[in-house]
């Protein structure tokens, strides 16, 4: 069978699809695909389970009724992030991680015995359970690439080592479900990673990287041209976010606004702008009127620099920029993708510590840099704020790391292809 033939299957035959995901990225990519199916399947009952959190990402299409949220879901001190370290790990045991995770896995494995298929987005969490489900399903792993231990800056000998003997960043145990024959579909973030599980037995494929899709800019208006523009991402998970905010906003303090500054300032529901504002205000901001035309909820001044707040504003802000500085994941990724360098500063963490900023670092190529301290993080900037040549450098990199946009719709038409449109079993 063929796409074409699964294109009139898929008109006269309704589908019912759990995704499975386990983080606000893998959430957001799962969105987009299930977006598309629907586009493909308008008949497709699809819901979706967020391992992790209390999947704010599926609530608007849930209210808008072509997605259904199934099963428990609950906020946990680590942001899920346990694995990060001992401490995160015993702080979400506390908080019921034992009693959510088999809830979670009931509700996979009855859904299993219906036999409808899953699609899993993260790592081996997602993967393991589509797999104990007996059900069929497909895989679309979001975290894992070859370039990091391949290529980049600040190299690790001793892991390196280790994936260079295996062939791949992925796990002989992940080889192992991801070749099962209940697995009909496997897809990486990129070609190298697929060339690299190929070897290893498993039929990966590389169509395109979801996280690309949906970030066409706005026009710049007019009273931005003049500035210099920064965007600057803290992340979302609370408390965290707020100190990674005010880490960052220490290294702008050390730069001087020696010519006139716009700092962008995208955010989600959290933290919220009564949440950033104390900060803004410690730091000598004052609010000022609201600049036209670019969609700000708040807007402050200092001296010559302007910063902008604008809750849901990144996907209109993310190509005005010039620089970044991000303590993000995968809205770092989509501005590195977009060809605008970055410049992180772990802090202590759960999600953003030192270990997983140089992996960042690495997997993009050293289209984020990382700085240890904020007058680091104000030299670094003013590098490269006067040196156009250095961020045009950057900025390729990052494009050719995250690839062109398009992937959720490639990745609908596999799905509907191998997943839903073939005979199960």
């Amino acid at each position: 069978m063929n796409p074409g033939t699964a294109d009139r299957i898929s008109r006269s035959q309704p589908a019912r699809l759990l995704l499975l995901s386990n983080g606000h990225g893998e959430d957001l990519i799962a969105l987009r695909i299930g977006r598309a199916l629907r586009e493909r399947r308008p008949a497709m009952q699809l819901c979706a389970l967020p391992l992790v959190g209390e999947g704010e990402v599926y609530r608007k299409a849930e209210q808008d009724g072509w997605l259904q949220q199934v099963g428990p879901r609950q906020r946990l001190p680590s942001g899920g992030f346990s694995n990060q370290s001992l401490p995160a790990l015993l702080h979400d045991l506390r908080a019921g991680l034992p009693a959510l995770s088999w809830r979670q896995w009931q509700l996979v494995r009855r859904w299993g015995g219906a036999g409808d298929p899953i699609l899993a987005v993260g790592d081996l969490l997602p993967l393991l359970l589509a797999w104990g489900s007996g059900a069929p399903y497909g895989f679309l792993g979001t975290p894992k690439s070859d370039y990091t231990w391949r290529s980049g800056p600040d190299r690790d000998p001793l892991a390196d080592r280790y994936h260079r003997c295996k062939g791949s960043e992925w796990d002989p145990w992940e080889w192992a479900l991801m070749a099962d024959r209940r697995a009909k579909l496997v897809a990486v973030r990129d070609g190298l990673t697929a060339r690299g599980l190929r070897r290893r037995g498993v039929a990966a494929l590389a169509p395109g990287n979801p996280m690309m899709d949906g970030l066409d800019p706005a026009p710049l208006p007019e009273p931005l041209r003049q500035r210099r523009r920064i965007v600057l991402l803290c992340g979302s998970r609370l408390p965290e976010a707020l100190g990674n905010a005010r880490r960052l906003l220490e290294g702008l303090a050390c730069l001087p606004p020696l010519e006139p500054q716009v700092v962008l300032c995208p955010t989600g529901s959290r933290p919220s702008r009564q949440d950033l504002e104390p900060l803004l205000r410690a730091q000598g901001y004052t609010q000022v009127p609201i600049t036209p035309g670019c969609g700000a909820s708040a807007a402050w001044g200092l001296q010559q620099r302007l910063l902008l707040l604008g809750q849901g504003c990144f996907e209109r802000w993310a190509g005005w920029g010039e620089v970044g500085l991000a303590t993000a994941g995968t809205a770092t990724e989509q501005l590195v993708g977009l060809g605008v360098p970055v410049l992180s500063m772990p802090g202590p963490g759960p999600q953003f510590k030192r270990g997983f900023a140089r992996r960042q670092s690495r997997l993009l190529g050293g289209g984020v840099r990382v700085c240890t301290s904020p007058l680091e993080l104000a030299g670094e900037l003013d590098r490269l704020l006067k040196d156009a040549q250095l961020r045009r450098q950057r900025g390729c990199i990052g494009r050719r790391r995250m690839g062109d946009a398009g992937g959720s719709e490639r990745l609908a038409a596999l799905v509907d292809w191998k997943l839903l449109s073939q005979p199960q079993g």
